[in-house]
């Protein structure tokens, strides 16, 4: 046995739990499994999550935590109305690989679900971005509150379609196309 073992961290477990939910959904967050897929223990495991249920919790935390920082720097960013509009698949759907990419926003929503925390967060995740897209769209003068929820639920069920990524571009980019033609209106 090596003198120097790799020690995994929170962060380590956390990355498995959002490869595990993606890959195979909610009922993979255990113990064991993740365990088996890192090649460590249970002990390992339990030596940073009280239990199971509090793994789930801090993962879903994580996952709420992003969300909010990935708008605060949207907000942040020194862009244009319209820049802002164009971006907005970067915080709806980051491509953080290490947690998951792209496809862990549409299994967070399909373990919501089935579990009334899960929905809670969504909930506030998604009222929070609805804020920042209204705000977006009034500062272009797009002020009917329709406009927010529509462009919202594209992105949400583009997400939701297999299709190559291009292909997913190139549609959001007519909508946003389209909405933008309605503020020269």
């Amino acid at each position: 046995m090596p003198e120097s073992k790799h020690h995994l961290t929170a962060e380590d477990w956390l990355r498995a739990g959002f490869r595990a939910l993606v890959e195979t959904g909610p009922d993979a967050l255990k113990a064991e499994p993740l365990a088996r897929g890192l090649g460590a223990t249970k002990g390992s495991f339990y030596w940073h999550f009280k239990d199971v249920p509090a793994f789930r919790m801090r993962l879903l935390g994580h996952w709420q935590d992003a969300a909010h920082t990935a708008l605060a720097h949207a907000a942040a960013a020194s862009a244009t109305p319209t820049e802002r509009l164009h971006r907005l698949a970067e915080i709806i759907a980051p491509e953080d690989e290490l947690h998951g990419g792209t496809a862990v926003d549409p299994a967070i929503r399909a373990w919501a679900r089935s579990n009334n925390t899960v929905t809670n967060v969504v909930a506030e995740v998604d009222a929070a971005r609805l804020a920042y897209i209204r705000s977006v769209l009034n500062a272009l003068a797009l002020t009917n509150p329709d406009f927010a929820r529509l462009l919202y639920g594209a992105y949400l069920g583009m997400q939701a379609l297999s299709g190559a990524p291009a292909e997913t571009d190139g549609a959001l980019s007519t909508l946003t196309a389209a909405l933008l033609a309605l503020q020269e209106a």
